[in-house]
């Protein structure tokens, strides 16, 4: 397996997917359920007011959500987003950041993950719930 790569029971995620390399973020753990993933913020983060942008929030926390769900499946299964939700607890400028995930509940159609983003001071910056639908046969072709 290469570096860049995370095995899962029967699937291979790539880390370096486009979107961690387009915003600068890595997964650097996914196992049993649980993923982390972590950005270095800085000012090519922003938002109009110079904080950062709520979307990068949301794609480093639905990245690991998706990353621990992933670790989940079997080999002949996918999935895919019904629902996401965020809430921003406070602003961040220049900071690293942290997104750990972990899965709720995992049944044979319907799962849910929480993420908890912190920065390099533990401090709560945003959290995260996402509801996954889980796809096999022939629904998880391709995906």
């Amino acid at each position: 397996m290469v570096m860049s790569e995370v095995a899962t029971p029967g699937r291979v995620f790539r880390r370096d997917f486009p979107l961690a390399q387009l915003i600068g973020f890595q997964i650097v753990s996914q196992a049993d359920g649980k993923a982390v993933a972590e950005l270095q913020a800085g000012p090519q983060h922003a938002n109009p007011m110079g904080t950062l942008h709520g979307g990068v929030l949301c794609d480093i926390a639905d990245s690991a959500m998706g990353f621990a769900f992933g670790s989940t499946l079997q080999p002949d299964e996918s999935f895919t987003t019904l629902e996401l939700k965020i809430n921003f607890h406070r602003p961040v400028w220049d900071a690293f950041l942290r997104a750990e995930a972990e899965v709720v509940t995992r049944g044979r159609t319907v799962g849910m993950v929480t993420c908890k983003v912190a920065d390099e001071k533990g401090r709560l910056i945003a959290s995260a719930t996402s509801t996954c639908l889980v796809l096999s046969g022939e629904a998880a072709k391709n995906r």
